[in-house]
């Protein structure tokens, strides 16, 4: 039977869907598009699909992929999507078709217990306090029943527990087949695992990370598979240049002293001056710090000469020289007891890699990319390209041109965010796409029903410095009627903080039981922020309000009436003084296109329908959206912004917000 054919009837009412899935019903958008992926997987080639929240593109994707009986890899945006869909998605799937499918797992090493540098943190004397000999504890109770090693299966283990590092290795200090632990190392299985399942799941930092230097197993793993499919693959872009730059942190430096001092003392103490080395690293990384000065935390630095941006050339490229000369030495020290452990080869290692990336910083920046340093407590020197288009073309897709279109490899890409534009030019361009086929599948929501939009007209403009004070005050009489259920996202850590303390402060004057608890994104761990707010609607508390940024414009889902009301503090445009969206604009400039039209607002409409999508999440969801930005409807280009938000229903006037919120409560 053919696969389309096939596809169709799944779907179709009464189908297997029908039967397995108790909440399933049969939507045209979800058959639309399984159907083009049915097509593209028995010809070949490439399709880009933007479908909207509600469609189901899940299973619209993997249908198709599994009943092709092709090998498939599926690649998420983060490891708690991976999870879901290896999973809860997956089984599901495969259980309801009756097929015989081998599915794996793979994650970046990072994410799987180490167990040689468990037992060096045994005996790591320098482990601060007791909570961490705690968590070390935890760990090493948990290794002993693990099968898999993936960190994700320990309960209550904060991701950004300093311990982590620890226990894990990285491409520069694991052992490989020198290490003691090899034969059952973690990664290892997992990656065994892989290259011997039907469907194989990872996210889009491993595969860049493979890309970029051919170690995570990949490349071993995507010659062999037919079917690829990146979902969430609006992330695509942005964490490819990640992984295609080059970058050198102080952190990396301090991490390589600390390892070393550690290795030495253990294994060679005495037959080199391991002090001496390690003292050497840690003032280059020092002096390089210094150099920058007292810069705002957070700030990205262009580096179009000799330095950084207001950074003097002479001390910035002394101690960058002082840096690679310490990695030369330490390398030099390394090599005279190499032959003693493995630890020391890869050490060595690494103390070149770091000594040639600092050299690279120290001549010209490549052509076609751009160079900038974060600044934190740490430093990070980066140089990127603008975008993975030409990696895309080139190493990705190159190989499709060589094979017969009817046995070439299907690459499907799909979100529910790709442009605001028929052709989706947002992701295509920057991706490498341009001859990709386009669908785009609406959403099955009725939104002129199911959610209103706000938009205050008597408003302070976005950079007046009551303006932040405004949404707090906005959002908190809408949290304090609906008894928290509120979600306040904002384009600026700065608006973050402020926000947050000024809804904590109105909340203040209301009675101990009817105050909405306000939970502020770096306070706890997203994973339990989320899980709080969740439960906040349902465990007869006041209730929660979450004021967020950043990664919380997506990925965050509360369905129900856990969340009906979301505000957004302003238009999300890039920040103009980021270098690498500088370099982009100046880019579109010189191929005398409008850097604002081709790139600011697309960015921007993706952003909003992004944070915009939080508010409704199934058929059955209410809620009002709010943004807090008078230029999307004083300005000329918020009528674009606008047709790139779902169609909701518009409120006018503070009066006709306050009894849209009244009627969600249900007075």
């Amino acid at each position: 039977m053919p696969l389309e054919q096939e596809v169709r009837e799944v779907f179709a009412q009464g189908g297997v869907l029908s039967h397995a899935a108790d909440e399933f019903r049969e939507r045209e958008g979800q058959t639309q598009m399984a159907l083009a992926v049915a097509r593209t997987i028995e010809r070949g080639g490439v399709l880009v699909v933007e479908a909207g929240t509600g469609v189901g593109k899940t299973f619209s994707y993997l249908v198709p992929a599994l009943l092709s009986g092709e090998r498939v890899l599926l690649s998420t945006a983060t490891k708690t999507l991976q999870d879901q869909l290896f999973g809860r998605d997956l089984p599901r799937l495969v259980a309801a078709l009756g097929l015989p499918v081998r599915t794996a797992l793979l994650k970046g090493r990072a994410s799987y217990l180490c167990l040689h540098r468990l037992d060096l943190a045994r005996h790591d004397a320098s482990l601060p306090e007791r909570g961490t000999l705690r968590t070390l504890a935890k760990i090493e109770q948990w290794s002993k029943a693990t099968r898999t090693g993936d960190l994700a299966e320990l309960p209550g283990l904060d991701e950004r527990s300093p311990l982590i590092p620890l226990v894990t290795s990285t491409r520069e200090n694991c052992l490989g087949a020198q290490c003691p632990q090899f034969k059952p190392c973690h990664v290892n299985l997992a990656r065994r695992e892989a290259m011997a399942a039907d469907v194989v799941v990872i996210n889009h930092h491993l595969f860049f990370a493979d890309l970029a230097v051919r170690e995570s197993g990949m490349a071993e793993l995507l010659p062999t598979v037919r079917v690829v499919v990146f979902d969430e693959a609006h992330q695509l872009n942005e964490t490819g240049v990640q992984f295609l730059g080059l970058q050198l942190g102080t952190g990396q430096a301090l991490d390589f002293a600390r390892d070393l001092l550690a290795a030495g003392l253990q294994l060679a103490r005495g037959l080199v001056d391991w002090q001496q080395l390690v003292a050497a690293v840690e003032r280059g990384a020092r002096e390089l710090r210094l150099a920058v000065g007292k810069q705002w935390p957070g700030a990205k630095l262009r580096w179009a000469g000799d330095s950084p941006e207001g950074v003097p050339a002479q001390p910035w490229q002394e101690a960058l020289e002082a840096l690679q000369e310490a990695f030369v030495q330490a390398a030099r020290g390394i090599d005279t007891v190499s032959e003693l452990s493995p630890d020391f080869v890869r050490l060595h290692d690494r103390a070149q890699q770091l000594s040639q990336r600092a050299q690279r910083f120290a001549e010209p920046c490549a052509s076609g990319s751009v160079r900038w340093v974060d600044v934190g407590t740490q430093l990070r020197l980066v140089e990127s390209p603008l975008d993975i288009a030409e990696a895309v073309r080139t190493r990705v897709l190159k190989s499709e041109t060589a094979e017969p279109q009817e046995e070439g490899r299907a690459w499907v890409f799909t979100s529910a965010t790709l442009g605001d534009d028929p052709r989706l030019r947002w992701f295509t361009e920057p991706c490498g796409l341009d001859d990709a086929e386009v669908l785009r599948v609406q959403s099955p929501f009725d939104y002129a029903q199911q959610a209103a939009l706000y938009v205050p007209r008597a408003f302070p403009k976005p950079n007046d410095p009551a303006h932040s004070q405004q949404v707090a005050l906005l959002a908190a009489r809408g949290a304090a009627t609906l008894g928290g259920r509120t979600l306040v996202l904002t384009t600026t850590l700065r608006a973050l903080r402020t926000i947050g303390d000024a809804m904590k402060a109105q909340f203040e004057r209301l009675e101990a039981g009817q105050r909405p608890e306000v939970l502020v994104q770096g306070e706890l761990p997203k994973r339990v922020l989320m899980d709080r707010f969740r439960e906040g609607a349902s465990d007869g508390r006041a209730g929660c309000v979450l004021v967020a940024s950043a990664s919380f414009w997506e990925g965050f889902d509360a369905p129900g009436d856990a969340l009906q009301l979301v505000v957004i503090d302003k238009l999300p445009f890039p920040p103009p003084n980021d270098p690498l969206v500088e370099a982009r604009s100046q880019r579109l400039e010189s191929q005398g296109r409008s850097a604002f039209g081709d790139y600011s607002l697309p960015e921007a409409a993706v952003s909003l329908k992004q944070g915009a999508g939080r508010l409704i999440r199934r058929e059955s969801d209410r809620g009002v959206l709010v943004i807090c930005d008078t230029r999307l409807v004083a300005m000329g280009y918020g009528k674009r912004l606008l047709a790139a938000l779902p169609p909701m229903r518009r409120i006018e006037g503070e009066a006709g917000l306050d009894a849209e919120i009244a009627a969600l409560r249900g007075d």
